[in-house]
């Protein structure tokens, strides 16, 4: 059974509890959209655009209070809040500027004589299932190529998360946008199964664990739904080439530490070269060390508490297996003795094969160092992992970072520093990362019908 509610992660007090919906209301829920998406796929571009930037409007209007209502859902610094706002107002602007020209009609060139364009139209109803740790940024990712595609939307967000659900649905309304088109669903998993197999269903995106994708990656097979899966990420950064350490050390900071190191494209495997692992782990190490979680809310605080008692218990089960197999704690390496879900920022060494840490996802402020010999070594280190998200590469040599990109088995790569998002750079993964793409032109391309017209006369 799934708890909407809200549990503060900085002090572990439950602050407010949401009813689930019944059978009954999702039934109502889904007649709802899909008479919804007709309409709203019938109105001109240009219409469904101008909704999308009074989105945009709405939440910069309101970010102060989004950003203080994550705060609380799971424990973002509010500075780091307001800026996930201002990238979701990049999404939305973006589509909304660039959308029609993305739904352009496609003209083939035909051997055969006579004419073929491809036309992108919506499909329907897709189903988005979201994650906690950027609550309005992976929905607004999915949400904004979609809607101004003509599709509809039911969203299932995070139970963590059910107050930010709500804004979201309120500043779609608020916005214009036919009602029915975007519908907030408090579900719970069994109930999604059935959502899915509905056959007013068209698609579903997930952003969430490797677990979560499989499950639904099953069901939507079953009934012969398209999918597209971000899952999680064990991010190396390659540190071949050293002109300026104190900046190759703020890079992997910034990449490993922002949202508590809960991110799936954080780099959470740093990969050095020998010339440089010893200067780059102490300055590293000292850095992490000068870390210090504070109050959320304060503007001046850069990490706050991890999203929850259960996101510390795991985490700290991986740390507590490394160390007691062997790795090397260079820094932190235990929940912090307050109430709520505190966890030191962390830095472990020597991590090997046994360990947990050696091959899954750790979601939170731990950062493991590896020292390797060579740039093969180094690609073949980062490339030995189930995930293939994103990578960074360090180096002075132009030639030698592009010759790294060819070889990295991902589907992102960052030169010159850590992994990042915009409104315009396609996201997603390889192996057991996901499929699919999100963000820019191919943002608009996963769930589209790319119908072929002929005309022979």
């Amino acid at each position: 059974m799934e708890h909407y509610r809200i549990v503060n992660p900085a002090t572990g007090e439950t602050e407010r509890e949401y009813p689930t919906a019944t059978d009954a209301e999702l039934r109502q829920v889904l007649e709802a959209a899909d008479t919804a998406q007709r309409e709203w796929a019938a109105r001109p571009p240009e219409e469904r655009a101008a909704v999308l930037h009074r989105v945009a409007d709405l939440y910069e209007e309101r970010k102060d209070q989004l950003a203080a209502i994550i705060t609380r859902e799971m424990g973002k610094p509010v500075r780091q809040g307001l800026g996930e706002i201002d990238i979701v107002v990049s999404i939305y602007r973006y589509y909304a500027d660039h959308g029609e020209e993305f739904l352009k009609e496609e003209e083939l060139d035909v051997a055969s004589g006579g004419r073929a364009v491809i036309r992108k139209e919506a499909v329907g109803t897709l189903l988005g299932i979201m994650p906690w740790n950027f609550p309005y940024y992976q929905v607004a990712r999915f949400a904004a190529p979609n809607l101004m595609l003509g599709n509809a939307i039911l969203l299932k967000h995070a139970p963590q998360c059910p107050e930010s659900a709500l804004e979201m649905e309120r500043i779609f309304q608020d916005a214009g946008l036919p009602k029915g088109a975007y519908i907030n669903i408090f579900a719970t998993n069994d109930q999604i199964a059935d959502v899915i197999a509905d056959d007013r269903i068209q698609g579903v995106s997930l952003t969430g664990s490797e677990r979560a994708g499989a499950a639904v990656a099953e069901i939507a097979g079953r009934n012969l739904k398209k999918v597209v899966l971000e899952l999680g990420g064990s991010d190396p950064y390659l540190i071949l080439g050293v002109s300026d350490m104190s900046r190759v050390v703020k890079n992997t900071l910034q990449g490993r530490m922002l949202n508590a190191g809960q991110a799936c494209n954080a780099s959470k495997r740093i990969i050095a070269l020998d010339e440089h692992y010893d200067d780059f782990a102490e300055q590293y190490t000292e850095a992490i060390r000068r870390i210090v979680p504070g109050d959320p809310t304060d503007p001046g605080t850069f990490m706050g508490p991890l999203s929850s008692e259960k996101a510390v218990e795991t985490l700290d089960e991986q740390v507590q297996d490394a160390v007691s197999k062997g790795a090397t704690v260079l820094a932190g390496g235990r929940r912090m003795d307050r109430p709520g879900a505190w966890y030191e920022p962390t830095v472990l060494a020597g991590i090997t094969p046994d360990m947990r840490a050696y091959k899954e996802e750790l979601f939170g402020p731990v950062a493991l160092l590896f020292k390797v010999g060579s740039e093969d070594e180094a690609v073949e280190f980062a490339n030995n992992s189930p995930y293939g998200l994103s990578a960074s590469v360090q180096t002075d040599d132009d030639e030698q970072a592009e010759r790294v990109a060819q070889r990295l088995a991902t589907g992102m790569v960052f030169l010159g520093g850590p992994a990042g998002t915009a409104a315009e750079l396609p996201f997603g993964g390889v192996k057991r990362s996901g499929f699919g793409r999100e963000l820019g032109r191919f943002g608009m391309e996963e769930f589209a019908n790319h119908k072929l017209v002929r005309i022979t006369r």
